[in-house]
């Protein structure tokens, strides 16, 4: 049996969920250990991947402090020895972690024992719980590069969707601004402040405002005169439908985000989030970016003219740079890492 955790955000359980699709389309039984916390339950609980789901009560402990930091350990103590039960229980020979704190109990509880950990790390920085588990696993498998004597460089696991609707965008035409299932203040501050200049200039705007930020954003537009004229929506399930529609995309630089619109030869502006964890997201667009792929700004520093100026440099070279982000990655990343995980353990 092999078990997979981790999660608390939407990056890290899409992983999961790849890496499940591709253990299930085996016939490999798996089971999924998670957290109470973040989104694992409503991703997981009821799914047909596992033949058993486990949330248990663990926390993140980055930027606690104090006593939240001591209960913070405490629960994933706790977290670490139901974990050994589980894996006694179901008779677990490895463990896959996607990172995130939905991991510390699983992962920890393989130290000392023959279980195998393999671990995931989505960023091109480490997380915290990823660098310290490092040196102990069988495999870190990445997209970024890192230096490490364990690590194997492969493929992002992209969901097909994203491979199946790709397309060599040839023109300009649609602009979609995406801030996240939770929005981003700053991408649609900008999305209001370009709207009516990118409408002028006939182009077509999608824009993905989250449900915190849509009454105010609505609001703008309707009084703008332009409501009608812009896809304005808080989130969507089928978000790749409008992916596939667009020609450039506005958007922070998580991990998943940045590699699914390469999967879908869709050319970005990365505007990073400026509170990730060790600054990953920046590091991320930059990968892209150094490449010539993609540009990427300090949320602090960017401005209109920057994306007005993006979008006149992209527009002769748009066909070449979809084509290139189209060859950066293969749909085979999540079939790679399950097929070294499985020649290890067996």
């Amino acid at each position: 049996m092999i078990a997979i955790t981790g999660g608390g955000t939407g990056g890290h359980l899409a992983i999961a969920k790849a890496l499940a699709q591709e253990l299930h389309k085996r016939q490999i039984p798996c089971i999924y250990i998670g957290s109470l916390m973040g989104q694992d339950k409503m991703w997981f609980e009821h799914s047909d991947l596992f033949s058993a789901v486990y949330f248990l009560d663990s926390t993140g402990v980055v930027n606690k402090r104090g006593l939240a930091k001591l209960t913070a350990l405490y629960r994933i103590y706790k977290a670490m020895r139901e974990c050994r039960r589980i894996f006694a229980r179901h008779n677990v020979r490895a463990v896959i972690s996607v990172g995130g704190f939905s991991a510390a109990g699983a992962s920890l509880a393989t130290l000392g024992s023959t279980i195998k950990l393999f671990i995931h790390e989505q960023n091109a920085i480490s997380g915290a719980l990823n660098k310290i588990l490092s040196p102990f696993a069988t495999q870190v498998f990445g997209s970024f590069a890192f230096p490490s004597k364990n690590f194997y460089r492969c493929d992002y696991p992209v969901r097909a969707e994203f491979f199946a609707k790709a397309r060599t965008r040839t023109e300009i035409r649609t602009i979609l601004f995406l801030g996240g299932s939770q929005g981003a203040r700053a991408i649609n501050d900008l999305a209001i402040a370009l709207a009516p200049s990118l409408l002028e200039r006939g182009y077509r705007v999608i824009h993905q405002c989250g449900a915190r930020d849509e009454e105010r954003v609505r609001e703008f537009y309707a009084h703008s005169g332009i409501l009608e004229r812009v896809e304005l929506f808080a989130f969507s399930p089928t978000l790749i439908e409008f992916l596939s529609q667009s020609d450039v995309c506005i958007s922070r630089a998580g991990a998943g985000s940045v590699w699914e619109n390469c999967a879908n030869g869709l050319p970005c502006f990365f505007i990073p989030y400026p509170f990730a964890a060790k600054d990953h997201q920046y590091y991320n667009a930059l990968e892209f970016a150094n490449a010539n792929l993609a540009q990427v700004c300090r949320e602090s520093s960017v401005d209109s003219e920057q994306i007005l100026e993006f979008l006149d440099t992209l527009a002769p070279r748009i066909t070449q740079v979809s084509q290139t982000l189209q060859g950066k990655i293969s749909p085979h990343g999540a079939e790679i890492i399950i097929s070294r995980i499985l020649g290890e353990t067996t």
